[in-house]
């Protein structure tokens, strides 16, 4: 089938927004006068979340007291900070341009709560709209689970077979197999350190945004 649609994860993939969270974890870190973390250790756990980045910068267990009290002034901090110092990879706008120019439908389908993506995305210029914008709100389950994807399609009256799903963290890529969709790995995201992600199983695998295309140009011309 030929490809009708382009979902991309958000951070990560579509979105730089890890200097955001340079900031926040570092302002965390100072109001507990603890050191401040590294923008490349920060760059290799930012997609695992609030939790992943609270045991980055102080050594806790969820289940550890004093961890959800610092988890949850590092989300507040981050509501504050976010938008102030992310940006689209770039190509992205010109990628987006060209899937409007083709009248394919694009959206993202993310982990991060609506809270904090509406309001990004809302402040980003976008040479078209997302069609479809999901989260965790959305959805009973959220990624890897293929619930989101499946939704996605449903809203934009695709089949699985004929969307590309694009992101940078295994979860994302087995949320695509899952649904039966074609997968593109960015490999320019937030990979953590010890990841290999020539082992995900994604159909491609990219390194700059400007590889994109190409691979949903041959995508279209299947029959």
């Amino acid at each position: 089938m030929t490809i009708k649609a382009v979902f991309f994860d958000l951070d990560g993939t579509l979105l730089d927004s890890a200097p955001d969270f340079v900031h926040t974890l570092n302002q965390l870190c100072d109001e507990y006068s603890v050191a401040p973390i590294s923008e490349r250790k920060i760059y290799q756990t930012v997609s695992n979340g609030a939790r992943a980045l609270t045991t980055l910068a102080f050594g806790l267990n969820d289940d550890e007291m004093g961890f959800e009290e610092r988890r949850l002034r590092l989300l507040d901090i981050y509501f504050e900070q976010m938008g102030k110092n992310c940006r689209l990879y770039d190509g992205i706008t010109a990628l987006l341009q060209q899937l409007k120019e083709h009248k394919l439908y694009w959206g993202v389908i993310t982990n991060k709560p609506d809270r904090f993506t509406q309001p990004i995305l809302d402040a980003l210029e976008f040479p078209a709209r997302p069609d479809v914008v999901l989260c965790p709100d959305h959805v009973t389950r959220a990624k890897p689970a293929p619930e989101a994807l499946e939704l996605a399609c449903k809203q934009t009256g695709c089949k699985p077979a004929e969307v590309i799903y694009i992101g940078d963290h295994k979860r994302d890529i087995d949320c695509g197999i899952s649904a039966g969709s074609k997968t593109i790995a960015a490999g320019f995201g937030y990979i953590e350190q010890d990841d290999d992600i020539a082992l995900w199983n994604a159909d491609y695998i990219v390194q700059h945004v400007n590889e994109i295309w190409p691979i949903i140009q041959l995508n279209l011309s299947v029959k």
